[in-house]
């Protein structure tokens, strides 16, 4: 008997995508995992990284939470017997318990629910999601104040 060959896929924790404007325009609170469930061509743009976060957010219809405004373009090898809907909504995966928690964080205390990052973990594409509100002008002015602050101490240490 020959041997099973294993399947490529990529390392295990190995990002996709990261929403480097979630964290400047919200301020993160908790932070939840959770399954995407895509078609097949959609996996093979992930595996290539023709994905983008920039816009996405997720909502809660019907006890059920959705992906909005992710885009992820079609490779041009992609079967062509299935439209390629770049922006469709996408469905989440989560438990009971965490989707009560972010209906209780929306609804009764404002909070947003924004799509940090999208990475591999065992074979299977997680979208970590964060809850937070929403930064004000100044908190954005000293979140770079801040982040400059530290790129200049880094500096002056590595010159000692």
């Amino acid at each position: 008997m020959a041997g099973k060959k294993k399947k490529k896929s990529a390392p295990a924790g190995t990002q996709i995508a990261r929403n480097k404007r979630a964290t400047y325009d919200y301020k993160i609170d908790e932070k939840f995992e959770a399954g995407v469930a895509l078609q097949g061509w959609e996996v093979k743009s992930l595996r290539e990284g023709r994905v983008q976060l920039v816009d996405a957010y997720v909502q809660i219809i019907r006890m059920e939470a959705w992906l909005y405004n992710c885009s992820i373009t079609p490779l041009i090898t992609a079967s062509s017997h299935n439209p390629a809907v770049t922006q469709r909504p996408r469905k989440l995966l989560l438990h009971r318990r965490e989707l009560a928690r972010l209906v209780g964080a929306v609804e009764r205390k404002g909070y947003t629910i924004v799509a940090m990052s999208l990475y591999w973990k065992n074979g299977r594409v997680k979208c970590e999601i964060g809850i937070g509100k929403g930064k004000r002008e100044f908190d954005k002015r000293a979140t770079i104040k801040d982040r400059d602050w530290q790129r200049d101490k880094a500096r002056v240490v590595r010159a000692h």
